[in-house]
C-alpha cells in the first residue's frame, strides 16, 4: 500500500502538471493520462453553460471533479465556504458569487500551480470575497467553527487519511453547518484486480470508500443527517475501447463493475450548539456569565 507521503506526492505531480497544461497551454482535453481523468467523459458536462459564462475559461479546463458541490447545496448571502481541494478555483469563485458580497469562498489546495492558476482566475473574474490558501485538506489552516459550508470535487477520495480529513471538516465548521461534497463511492466488495482494471479510467477509484463505510465515517467525526446521492454511475461500457486498448479484458470484468462504481452528492450536517437552558444561548447571558 501507498505510504500517506507518496501518495501526497502523486497527486501534487499529476495536478501540478494538470495545472501548467491549462495555464502554458490553454488546455488539458490533449493530455491522456488516465491518473489525470483527462480524456474522461467522467469529468465532462459537469457545468451549465450559465455556470461557465460566469467565471474564465481556464477555471472550467482545470476542473478534474466527478460532479458540481455548488449546484447540489443551497448557500446564502453573507456565508462563508470553504472548498476542499480547490484546483484551478472554479467551484470557490461559484461560490463566491452565490455568497455575495458579505460572504467568503476559501480554497484550500496544497500544490502550488493550481493556487497561481485559481488566483489569476479570481483576478480575470474580478471576484474579491474569495481567498486561496496554500496546505493539506488533513490539516486546514483555519480556526475551528469558521465555516458555514465545506464542498469539495472529488479530492476526499485522494487522500489516505480519510478520517483525519472528515475530523478537520468537522472542526472548521460552525454548529449547524452543512458539509456537501461530490466523490467517487463504491457500493459493495469490489475485488482488488477490479479496482486496478477501473483506475486506468476513472483516476480517482483507488482511494474511493464504500458508500457504508463512508457513512460510518461521517458519523465517527461527529455529523449528523448523513446522506449518499448517486450523480452519476459509472460503466466500463463507457470505456469499452480505452480499456481493451491497455489490455483489460472487459468482458470478465464488467458483471463485477455493474452498478459498484459512482459519483455521490454526500450531505452532512455538524449538530447546532447544545443549549442548556432558556437563556444558555443568548449571547448577552453567555457574556456576563
Amino acid at each position: 500500500m501507498n505510504s500517506i507521503h507518496s501518495v501526497k506526492d502523486e497527486v501534487r505531480q499529476k495536478y501540478g502538471s494538470a495545472a501548467k497544461a491549462v495555464a502554458e497551454a490553454g488546455s488539458v482535453q490533449a493530455c491522456c493520462d488516465p491518473g489525470l481523468r483527462c480524456c474522461d467523459p467522467i469529468t465532462t458536462n459537469l457545468y451549465s453553460k450559465d455556470e461557465k459564462g460566469l467565471i474564465p475559461e481556464k477555471a472550467v479546463l482545470a476542473s478534474l471533479g466527478c460532479g458540481n458541490p455548488t449546484a447540489l447545496i443551497e448557500l446564502k448571502a453573507g456565508e462563508a465556504v470553504l472548498d476542499l481541494g480547490s484546483g484551478g478555483g472554479i467551484d470557490v469563485l461559484l461560490s463566491a458569487k452565490r455568497v455575495g458580497p458579505t460572504g467568503k469562498a476559501y480554497g484550500l489546495d496544497m500544490t502550488d500551480e493550481m493556487l497561481a492558476l485559481a488566483r489569476e482566475n479570481q483576478r480575470q473574474a474580478g471576484v474579491e470575497n474569495v481567498e486561496f490558501l496554500k496546505g493539506e485538506i488533513e490539516s486546514i489552516p483555519l480556526p475551528d467553527n469558521a465555516v458555514d459550508v465545506v464542498i469539495s470535487n472529488c479530492v476526499i477520495n485522494l487522500s489516505a487519511d480519510k478520517d483525519k480529513v472528515l475530523r478537520e471538516a468537522f472542526r472548521v465548521l460552525k454548529p449547524g453547518g452543512r458539509f456537501a461534497v461530490s466523490d467517487v463511492v463504491v457500493r459493495g466488495e469490489v475485488p482488488d484486480e477490479v479496482r486496478r482494471s477501473m483506475l486506468l479510467w476513472v483516476g480517482c477509484i483507488a482511494g474511493a470508500l464504500e458508500e457504508n463505510d463512508y457513512i460510518a465515517k461521517l458519523k465517527a467525526a461527529g455529523f449528523e443527517d448523513v446522506s449518499i446521492e448517486p450523480t452519476r454511475e459509472y460503466d466500463v461500457e463507457d470505456a469499452r475501447h480505452f480499456l481493451t486498448e491497455a489490455g483489460v479484458d472487459v468482458d470478465a470484468i464488467a458483471p463485477l463493475v455493474h452498478k459498484k462504481f459512482m459519483s455521490g452528492f454526500i450531505r452532512a450536517s455538524k449538530p447546532k450548539a447544545a443549549c442548556c437552558g432558556t437563556d444558555c444561548c443568548n449571547p448577552i447571558s453567555i457574556a456576563s456569565a
